[in-house]
């Protein structure tokens, strides 16, 4: 019955969450044209490990010791075996205008077989970019969000202790010119969302916050903007004005179901065509009970089970609920609540009603 419950209460919460054209900072829907980050990828090695590090078979930790024991001039013969290293990848994301000397975040993670990173200390890594070039220095302690503790036979694991973060643990070592020059004529606005409606509504809060034709639209997610005179050799004050323009933005009626989880998103702009839902389910129960057969004191028999098998189906009633044209959210859920389904039968009804094309609204299924 609580399963019952919490069904409209997640629902109708996640659809009121969507207001219906909220006014919106440009900046928060679309960025400047050029003006991205990216990603870098190095190799490292995590030492001061408890014994979780990567096991003998797992080779290439091992190589890579031996390799930096041997820039600090000591030369081992043979293989060695330690415990207490893992080799690992590690990635950032450096942001755009990023100068040498700025801090960035650094995610690490196993490669080999290495049961927990915990407390464990990365070594300098460099850290490339698409080109090969190094472009930041990474190293420090890490930090986990989870944790490993016993062995395999006893052991309990909390989230995922072979990833592990270090805030501020890389250093930009050399900047990526990205970006426009200081003297331009025009700029490109890129909606995150395509979006023509949005597009439009862009182009008109600009216009209006300038007090000119100063924008104009190109296709369905960009925008072209004209510097005005008083901008010339100041793009930035002028992205700083536009980031700041409010747009009212428009949405698509839309909703998100996740299988795995039983998780239903509901746009408030969804509506339903007319339709009727109807809810039922048979239950089949096969019960066996074995009877023990005792043969009469002194005669020749022997003691033997007899199984009796039962066999009964309950199927319930089947429910219809109809709904009028233009039926909103509030009325899917009210019908879905009333014929008592689960979340996961919700997903099953939206999937069957988008199939009967009686929902006005973008289905999609993580």
């Amino acid at each position: 019955m609580n399963k019952l419950k919490a069904l409209p209460a997640l629902v109708v919460i996640l659809a009121l969450s969507i207001p219906i054209h909220a006014q919106t900072r440009i900046k928060d829907i679309a960025h400047i044209s050029g003006v991205r980050g990216n990603s870098l990828v190095g190799y490292g090695l995590v030492i001061g490990l408890n014994k979780t590090g990567d096991k003998k078979q797992t080779l290439f930790p091992q190589q890579t010791l031996v390799n930096m024991l041997a820039q600090f001039g000591l030369t081992l013969n043979g293989n060695i075996r330690v415990e207490n290293i893992a080799g690992v990848i590690v990635t950032a994301d450096i942001p755009a205008f990023a100068r040498p000397g700025s801090p960035i975040d650094v995610t690490v993670s196993s490669i080999g077989d290495a049961t927990s990173l915990q407390g464990g200390v990365l070594l300098r890594t460099p850290l490339n970019g698409a080109d090969g070039q190094t472009y930041a220095l990474a190293g420090g302690s890490l930090v986990l969000g989870g944790y490993s503790a016993g062995n395999a036979a006893t052991g309990i694991t909390v989230n995922h202790p072979t990833v592990g973060r270090i805030p501020n643990g890389g250093m930009v070592e050399r900047a990526i010119t990205v970006g426009a020059p200081q003297v331009v004529e025009t700029l490109d606005l890129i909606l995150d969302r395509m979006d023509f409606t949005n597009v439009g509504r862009v182009v008109n809060a600009v216009n209006a916050s300038f007090g000119g034709p100063v924008a104009s639209p190109v296709d369905g997610r960009s925008v072209r903007m004209l510097l005005p005179a008083n901008y010339q050799r100041k793009w930035v004050d002028f992205v700083a004005v536009v980031e700041n323009v409010n747009v009212q933005v428009d949405t698509k009626a839309k909703i998100v179901v996740d299988e795995r989880t039983g998780t239903v998103v509901i746009g408030s702009d969804v509506t339903l065509a007319p339709v009727s839902i109807a809810h039922g389910s048979l239950s089949i129960q096969i019960d066996t009970q074995f009877n023990v057969s005792q043969p009469m004191p002194y005669s020749l028999g022997q003691t033997t089970t007899v199984p009796q098998t039962s066999v009964r189906a309950d199927e319930q009633q089947s429910n219809f609920v109809t709904l009028k044209q233009g039926a909103t959210v509030d009325d899917l859920i009210r019908a879905l609540n009333s014929l008592g389904v689960t979340p996961r039968d919700t997903i099953a009804i939206l999937e069957a009603i988008k199939a009967a094309g009686a929902l006005q609204a973008e289905l999609q299924i993580l």
